[in-house]
């Protein structure tokens, strides 16, 4: 990079992002965020000696540049494919991959951590972090801001500020952002007067460095007390995020100062592709699409789970006043958009603050209204103290829905929703369940509204199966399983490994293996009179989760059947380990890990055999 005249670089972008949008058409990705980080990517590498200068990317979805630049140009035709290359930075995959992410708001803290660690061991190397400002409306950003602000080490913050995380950003600091930036104009006549300014021989560069003076004499005017600069952090901005002269030369004063410094990039999320730049929530994590036009390349007319949700619970919002739903800066993701332009005054997107999510329901529920709180399940785990002592404690009736729970497509280990049965079974008065189906996730969405405890549902990203949705759904009673099919011994499925524990029953019997099937849709409160039946016989009981097994329904049931000590039963638990799962589609993952039907029918033909 640093071998490429300046002149080229723009060259250079060009090319990456032609690189970029030809791969994520066909393979998918996160689109929006990598196009608008291309110049800033590129003008990182101009300036620091990556990776003995440490790059940390915030949340990691803009990170497609800088792997591109780093080597893996040749295998970025892999991406998110299974052996390929991950959509987040991977330490696995490369020296410059300082540090893993996938989740917002984590990388202030890993610099400074590793800025403090330089210092002791009395090395010598730049650390810089990048960040959105969707990654600054985590609490967790902050906790690092006020710690760099006290210690004062020298870090490099790059604010890349394009008014987006997934969703347009909300909130008192986006406004404070966009504040700061004052449209722009300001920008787009600051670098024009800068660059007549260089035309001048001799006097050019001695004005520029006035003009600087003078415009930083003019925000301590007009921005009094900035935040960041009262935090004792140094605020440089904003720069025009595209220009690549300005950003090199931003850059490069940055490696002279002492302290801790932040640089307010302004970017455009879908830059150089018109489709994204219109609609950048759609193209934030994209599947395949025709780059033409812009166009799903799925025809897709069975609705997802997450559509399934967010047309239950607007039906039922329609009906009851005290229904409020609340998500983690995910609308789109989590079904919920049409939600929020129906009922804006019952919706909140409270950005990316899980933790404040759940703390802010409870309030709700202490006043007697009904929140609905809709977080992927890998980001949940994020507000397990709030889960446990705001939630659950005082037996609040909060709903959770648990979209990606189970196993995720494309998006790699911090994706996968497997732990949620784990870190929510435990929870006092906590119900805990999962649907077969996309209609039975509207039975319990309604159930879970009347049963006056904190109640979570998870399920699956895929689509649904295609079942009839009812158009009144019936309740379910808590802790009430279902019988699918009879048998002599007991495959008691949750979720969704209901069906494909029936393909597996259904090809058992075939060879004599008398299976019955039961859709369990509890963890908690467990049906204990469906299994006793068996149990007592001391018949085979074997049990099926997409989740870590250690912890999980499987334990639930075996926890269940050692305090019954007068049973011998002969018992399998069927799930997931405990590890970190290889990037892939969801099916193929379900497949190496034995998940599917093919999968189960196998490791039961061999219980039994054994």
């Amino acid at each position: 990079m640093k071998k490429v005249p300046p002149e080229n670089l723009r060259q250079v972008a060009d090319e990456i992002r032609a690189l970029i949008l030809d791969v994520v058409s066909k393979n998918g990705g996160h689109l929006a965020s990598n196009l608008g980080a291309v110049e800033l990517t590129i003008a990182l590498h101009y300036v620091f000696d990556s990776p003995r200068d440490t790059i940390i990317w915030d949340v990691g979805h803009q990170c497609y540049t800088h792997k591109i630049l780093t080597g893996r140009r040749e295998r970025f035709c892999t991406l998110r494919q299974h052996q390929g290359l991950l959509g987040f930075p991977d330490r696995q995959e490369s020296e410059h991959d300082i540090y893993n992410t996938g989740h917002a708001s984590t990388a202030l803290s890993a610099a400074l951590g590793i800025a403090v660690a330089r210092d002791k061991l009395k090395d010598d190397h730049k650390v810089i972090a990048v960040v959105g400002d969707g990654g600054l409306t985590g609490g967790v950003a902050w906790e690092a801001l006020n710690q760099i602000g006290h210690l004062r080490e020298p870090i490099i913050i790059v604010l890349n500020f394009n008014e987006m995380s997934i969703s347009p950003n909300v909130g008192a600091l986006s406004k404070y952002l966009s504040y700061l930036v004052s449209g722009q104009h300001y920008l787009r006549i600051k670098d024009q007067a800068k660059s007549i300014l260089k035309s001048i021989p001799a006097v050019g560069q001695p004005m520029i460095k006035v003009g600087r003076a003078m415009e930083d004499a003019v925000k301590k005017v007009f921005f009094p007390g900035l935040v960041f600069e009262e935090l004792g952090i140094r605020y440089v901005g904003p720069v025009q995020g595209h220009s690549l002269t300005s950003l090199i030369e931003v850059f490069e004063d940055a490696r002279t100062y002492e302290g801790p410094v932040l640089i307010h990039c302004v970017t455009q999320k879908g830059r150089g592709y018109a489709p994204a730049r219109s609609n950048p929530e759609r193209f934030h994590g994209a599947a395949p699409f025709n780059r033409a036009t812009g166009e799903p390349l799925s025809n897709a007319t069975t609705p997802s789970y997450s559509q399934v949700f967010g047309q239950a619970v607007l039906k039922l919002a329609r009906r009851d006043e005290r229904i409020i739903a609340i998500t983690a800066a995910m609308p789109e993701g989590t079904g919920l958009s049409r939600f929020a332009r129906e009922l804006p005054g019952r919706f909140y997107d409270v950005g990316i603050a899980e933790q404040h999510a759940v703390n802010f329901a409870a309030g709700l529920a202490l006043r007697g209204l009904k929140p609905v709180v809709a977080i992927y399940s890998t980001f949940l785990q994020r507000a397990y103290d709030q889960l446990y002592h705001d939630v659950s404690l005082q037996d609040l009736p909060v709903v959770f829905a648990l979209d990606r729970a189970g196993i995720v497509s494309d998006d790699g280990p911090t994706h996968q929703g497997v732990n949620d049965i784990i870190y929510l079974r435990h929870m006092p008065h906590m119900i805990v369940m999962a649907p077969k189906d996309e209609n039975e996730l509207q039975r319990m969405l309604k159930s879970a509204l009347s049963y006056g405890h904190p109640t979570a549902i998870r399920f699956p990203k895929d689509k649904g199966r295609g079942v009839p949705l009812e158009d009144e759904p019936q309740e379910i009673a808590p802790g009430r399983s279902e019988l699918l099919k009879e048998g002599k011994s007991l495959l008691l499925a949750y979720g969704s490994m209901v069906y494909p524990a029936l393909e597996a029953a259904s090809e058992l019997e075939k060879e004599g293996l008398s299976l019955a099937v039961i859709n369990a849709r509890f963890v908690k409160p467990l049906d204990e009179e469906a299994i006793l039946p068996y149990a007592q016989k001391g018949n085979v009981v074997i049990t099926i989760e997409e989740g870590v097994v250690s912890g999980g329904f499987g334990s639930a049931v075996r926890e269940f059947l050692d305090r019954e000590k007068r049973f011998d039963v002969r018992f399998l638990a069927i799930g997931l380990p405990p590890e970190v799962y290889p990037l892939g589609k969801a099916e193929q993952i379900r497949k190496i890990y034995g998940l599917d039907a093919a999968g189960l029918a196998g490791r039961i033909r061999r219980f039994f055999a054994e």
